[in-house]
């Protein structure tokens, strides 16, 4: 769909735009959100490129979606504990990426937290509060060292009956990822963006070549901004239960669970993270949420080209992580 607006991720620019101007937006829902792809007149053009990339999103959705019997990976779910299952190559490297953050989040990323969700009812949300024993019994399946992996053959197989993977916290930004390698070289510049929770900037956008201007939503007061961002060449993602939570005897449980705990994560209200692949940026948002400045200071003091934004639940000022030369960061 083309539109004109003078909104960026739902919320006002840094500054006006001229009468005279106007951005290009083409969108398609998919993945439980709306994929947009915005970019400045300049780039006409790119109207049936991102028509064309977009189609990319249905295909992918029906590869990762754990919520139909058709898909890739409900077929490894349900054969994998039994016997090795053979990986579509582009999947099979986004699992070699998945083990490996993993790992260097000291499992706070973990992709077979499924079951754990499942017993706090966010998976299909049918909130309640789990009893210990039914924690317990789900964190025998959890721990993305039980996916065991053939880089000879491209196959998976389970280390157990019972364990199973859910790309939920990853696939929005592979998607991303993936778009953008259609795009480039066919279009200068573009910012695209699955739902308001992952994007990814190419190009140096548009106005004064500074980047996209994006602005982050402050996660306790929703009708504000936290920070505005300039991304060049970069992705960002952002992780929060401000939306998705219960409340029960007048507690508060939100959606991301700590997998090494079985409980609802709380001690951040919001991160942000940038780097350069919006795959990794979506895996690590999710994983400092849970692992909190202590992980994201660690990770980022290891792995130069990534940056986080975080806002801690007791706090009422950011802290930033990390340094990434092709991004600003403006805290408001």
């Amino acid at each position: 769909m083309l539109n004109r607006r003078n909104f960026l991720n739902g919320l006002p620019r840094s500054r006006p735009t001229p009468p005279d101007r106007y951005w290009l937006h083409v969108n398609r829902s998919a993945m439980a959100c709306r994929f947009e792809v915005t970019m400045p007149p300049s780039e006409h053009s790119g109207v049936v490129v991102a028509r064309d990339a977009l189609d990319e999103v249905d295909r992918l959705e029906e590869q990762l979606t754990i919520f139909r019997d058709s898909s890739e990976v409900t077929f490894i779910n349900r054969e994998a504990a039994s016997a090795p299952v053979q990986v579509e190559a582009t999947l099979f490297e986004l699992l070699l990426i998945i083990q490996k953050l993993y790992c260097e989040t000291d499992g706070a990323f973990d992709i077979t937290s499924g079951p754990l969700s499942k017993c706090w009812g966010f998976l299909r949300r049918q909130n309640r509060v789990p009893t210990f024993d039914e924690i317990e019994a789900a964190r025998l399946y959890i721990g993305s060292d039980k996916l065991l992996l053939d880089c000879e053959s491209h196959t998976i197989r389970f280390a157990r009956p019972g364990v199973e993977i859910n790309l939920g916290s990853i696939g929005k930004g592979y998607a991303l990822d993936r778009i953008a390698a259609t795009m480039r070289g066919r279009v200068r510049t573009a910012l695209l963006s699955a739902g308001s929770s992952s994007i990814l900037a190419f190009g140096s956008g548009d106005i004064g070549h500074n980047g996209w201007s994006v602005g982050v939503r402050h996660p306790k007061y929703l009708d504000r901004r936290l920070a505005l961002l300039r991304l060049r060449d970069c992705a960002m993602s952002t992780s929060g239960s401000e939306e998705q939570y219960f409340l029960h005897e007048g507690k508060r449980y939100g959606h991301i669970i700590d997998p090494r705990t079985g409980q609802p994560a709380e001690r951040v209200a919001g991160v942000t993270v940038i780097a350069g692949s919006a795959a990794v940026s979506d895996a690590l948002a999710t994983a400092f949420y849970v692992g909190g400045p202590e992980l994201a200071e660690r990770y980022c003091s290891r792995h130069p080209d990534v940056l986080a934004v975080m806002l801690e639940a007791d706090a009422e000022r950011p802290v930033v992580f990390g340094d990434k030369s092709k991004c600003e960061v403006e805290m408001i």
